[in-house]
């Protein structure tokens, strides 16, 4: 009886550490993420088929300079900093900048400032700091 409750308790212990494995994340490409936008930005700002090909091609050109830039940049050896680089952020703000003025060209004043509100929400948030063990509390 007692090999029966050890040989049990072995197997749960087994199957519960196989099944605690972290899945892998998947990362979408270019192609779904301009899906997801284009699909939330429709929807969201009810855009007619003209407007919805002229912001699809921008945020397609903004995506693959980014894929571009993000090449460019080599394999870093190790983590980067918490912020990206000043030089890395300026080359985003100005593809960002250009993203949206094309897309301002396209919208209408109304679907531009919803435009804008929506496009915050789909940015990724920022993953929380870690506290530091033995930090002295004020």
């Amino acid at each position: 009886m007692k090999k029966i409750v050890a040989l049990s308790v072995a197997s749960i212990f087994a199957s519960g550490i196989s099944f605690a494995q972290p899945q892998p994340i998947h990362k979408p490409n270019d192609a779904e993420r301009l899906k997801y936008v284009t699909n939330k930005l429709e929807k969201e700002l009810t855009l007619s088929a003209v407007q919805k090909e002229k912001v699809t091609a921008a945020y397609k050109a903004f995506f693959a300079e980014m894929e571009k830039n993000k090449n460019n940049a080599g394999k870093p050896t190790e983590p980067p900093p918490p912020p990206p680089p000043p030089v890395k952020r300026e080359i985003v703000e100005k593809l960002a900048k250009q993203r949206d003025e094309s897309i301002q060209k396209v919208l209408t004043n109304e679907q531009y400032k919803k435009y804008i509100e929506v496009e915050k929400k789909m940015r990724p948030s920022k993953p929380p700091m870690p506290q530091q063990p033995n930090a002295p509390k004020n």
